[in-house]
């Protein structure tokens, strides 16, 4: 008798220790087509960063593109275009999401950690960063008009 209510209440507890650590997981939110076509162009904006694809550049930012830096500083299209053109951005991506603006506009934003190798009198950039980029339609091409750059970690430079 006395072992019956020792195995019912192991059991018991057991029970209550399955149905606690059950994690009911909800899918993943599928995204619309218009943000699967944002999503891919902004890996295609990273892919052309690393290899330094000026001709991607020169068809993707409109020409009154700016950008924040990750000091602040405004940069114009032409400051972008030689910086990017030259390469050697190696970043990895991640929690990656797109906020609709319309029909024609949309944020993608995510976190990145960068690998950049420091520059002459300038040492590297911080590593852990969130990106924002604002894509605009125009016709039926997507370009990006802004971004944003903004460190996350500031003691990992």
């Amino acid at each position: 008798m006395k072992l019956d209510r020792i195995f019912a209440v192991l059991l018991c507890g057991s029970l209550g220790m399955l149905a606690f650590g059950q994690t009911t997981t909800t899918p993943p939110k599928l995204l619309t087509p218009t943000q699967q076509a944002l999503v891919a162009a902004e890996k295609s904006f990273i892919a052309a960063a690393k290899k330094g694809d000026a001709e991607y550049f020169k068809r993707t930012l409109t020409d009154d593109y700016s950008l924040v830096g990750f000091d602040g500083q405004l940069h114009d299209r032409q400051e972008t275009l030689g910086e990017l053109g030259s390469g050697g951005v190696n970043v990895m991506p991640y929690n990656v999401k797109v906020v609709e603006l319309g029909d024609a506009a949309a944020i993608v934003t995510y976190d990145v950690v960068m690998q950049v190798p420091p520059a002459e009198d300038q040492g590297a950039p911080p590593r852990y960063q969130h990106w924002s980029s604002t894509w605009i339609k125009q016709g039926d091409q997507w370009k990006i008009k802004f971004q944003q750059t903004t460190p996350t970690h500031w003691g990992d430079w």
